[in-house]
């Protein structure tokens, strides 16, 4: 007999909690604690340790996304725990924060609206906590057509220079700000801009060009 798969449930809508875990334990699910909060779910995690956690993102206190946000911290905790999270609308930017957290693996992300069968349900819930990654159809593509992030190629010290830059900063001044050698600072807005694809114009100022790219990032 395979061993039995331990949750946690956080969701703030008492009736549907209620359902949820009856429905879990009617497939052989073992609720150790079903929470209402972020913080009860931040707490009950540690307290529990469980192979699975399943909640919604919007959660009180905030009643934003303090679900999402407490899975996400709890994956940074343990790398190998398997998080579901449900919506109830499409949110590019959650789903991406959850797929980033960890190695991308034992995470799925769902809408409430399109879980129809409960048998899929229970699949997909099976294979995040057995090490897949689960996604709704809706999300991937809103994914696939958001926008790109244009810094995402800049190192993090790249995007520290290119920060001072935008406030209007000499090459000197960033040095002394990060305590780097202005010729370093050079190497750096350097590539910079090379990796912005702004090539050497004569009649244009990279560097301007450069700061707003940074202003208009999504």
């Amino acid at each position: 007999m395979p061993p039995v798969t331990r949750v946690v449930l956080a969701e703030d809508e008492v009736l549907l909690r209620e359902g949820l875990v009856s429905l879990l334990e009617r497939f052989d699910f073992e609720v150790v604690a079903a929470v209402g909060s972020a913080p009860a779910l931040r707490d009950a995690t540690r307290a529990h340790r469980p192979d699975l956690v399943v909640t919604d993102i919007r959660m009180p206190p905030g009643g934003r996304d303090d679900g999402l946000r407490a899975a996400v911290a709890l994956r940074a905790e343990r790398p190998g725990l398997a998080v579901v999270v449900l919506s109830q609308h499409v949110q590019a930017e959650y789903a991406s924060a959850l797929l980033d957290s960890g190695d991308g693996r034992r995470v799925g992300y769902l809408l409430k609206d399109r879980v129809a069968e409960v048998s899929e349900f229970v699949g997909q819930l099976r294979t995040v906590a057995d090490g897949g990654t689960v996604v709704d159809p809706d999300v991937v593509r809103r994914l696939l057509h958001r926008p790109r992030d244009p810094l995402a190629a800049l190192s993090p010290r790249e995007r520290e220079v290119l920060a001072l830059v935008a406030e209007g900063r000499s090459n000197t001044s960033i040095g002394a700000a990060l305590h780097v050698t202005e010729a370093a600072v050079n190497k750096h807005v350097g590539n910079i801009l090379l990796k912005l694809d702004l090539p050497p114009s004569d009649d244009t100022n990279r560097r301007v060009l450069a700061v707003l790219t940074y202003l208009r990032r999504p």
